[in-house]
């Protein structure tokens, strides 16, 4: 077999899908599709006169059953640019090649991620990564807009200064902040990347990264469409019980009280047991539309 050819992905090759406010995603390159992952997965006797129902079934098992290597013979080649950190947060994915536009070597292009209004929060209770659903009065809204974006105009301004005093790149850059943007090439076979996005287009994600990885998984849609049908039906929308939650359920079916339950098998008060309960919830839900 030959390279794979995707006529709907040649089409938006080298296309910018705008992110954030000066963000974007471009698919550079691309090598295999559903078909390398069938190829991959019968490498001993070829596609041979296999179905595409064939297909999609044995895409199917191998996601299944965690059979990850067929996965791992489609690779995506993206061109990002986003604020730095995002990029440091989306680095701890260390499964990826990756290439960085340098502040040694060049000069800062100037952009800076100011949020919009809406996506402004407060500091969530509940969890220390996140912000609440409370809303942010219009006045804070504006005063973190304002000062963001006053102290990004500040911190460029006296980098200029000094680089044009003849002081190093180098040096001079450790007075950007974070929401300074930067570019790279980020290449990632689909098994990790399938990863990568169960990760971070989850609703608890940060917005600043989801965002991102939302347009990724459009485009890896068209690329493996049968394979990401089978990610969203195993990984994304799967619910993982552990050995002390399938204890507490077995009790919970039972009639007994859940709080008691996850004390007598060794949960931890807080997010634990809190985890649980949301994943009790959606269960229950589902009994419920059975039973009616």
């Amino acid at each position: 077999m030959g390279r794979v050819i995707i006529p709907e992905i040649e089409a938006i090759l080298d296309k910018e899908f705008k992110v954030l406010d000066h963000g974007y995603v471009i698919l550079v390159d691309y090598m295999g599709g559903d078909e390398s992952i069938i190829q991959a997965a019968r490498v001993s006797y070829g596609k041979g006169t296999k179905k595409l129902s064939d297909d999609r079934g044995l895409i199917r098992y191998l996601m299944r059953h965690d059979h990850t290597t067929p996965f791992e013979m489609v690779e995506l080649k993206f061109h990002c640019k986003l604020p730095i950190f995002v990029a440091r947060e989306w680095i701890r994915h260390r499964t990826a090649n990756v290439n960085e536009y340098s502040l040694r070597y060049s000069e800062p292009e100037g952009d800076f991620y100011i949020p919009e209004a809406g996506q402004i929060g407060f500091q969530s209770k509940d969890n220390k990564q996140g912000r609440s659903l409370q809303e942010v009065p219009e006045e804070l809204k504006a005063k973190v807009q304002r000062y963001m974006k006053e102290i990004s105009e500040e911190a460029f301004k006296k980098y200029q200064e000094l680089n044009q005093a003849g002081i190093a790149r180098e040096m001079a850059r450790m007075l950007l902040p974070v929401n300074l943007y930067t570019r790279w090439y980020w290449k990632i076979d689909l098994h990790n990347l399938f990863h990568f996005l169960r990760l971070r287009i989850d609703p608890r994600a940060q917005y600043e990264i989801r965002v991102y990885a939302e347009v990724m998984a459009e485009i890896t849609k068209k690329i493996a469409p049968l394979a990401y049908e089978a990610f969203e039906d195993y990984k994304l929308s799967s619910i993982t019980l552990s050995k002390l939650e399938v204890e507490a359920l077995d009790t919970v079916l039972e009639g007994e009280n859940v709080d008691e339950v996850c004390e007598n098998v060794g949960f931890r008060k807080g997010r634990e047991l809190n985890e649980f309960k949301e994943k009790l919830e959606i269960l229950l839900k589902k009994e419920k539309k059975l039973v009616s």
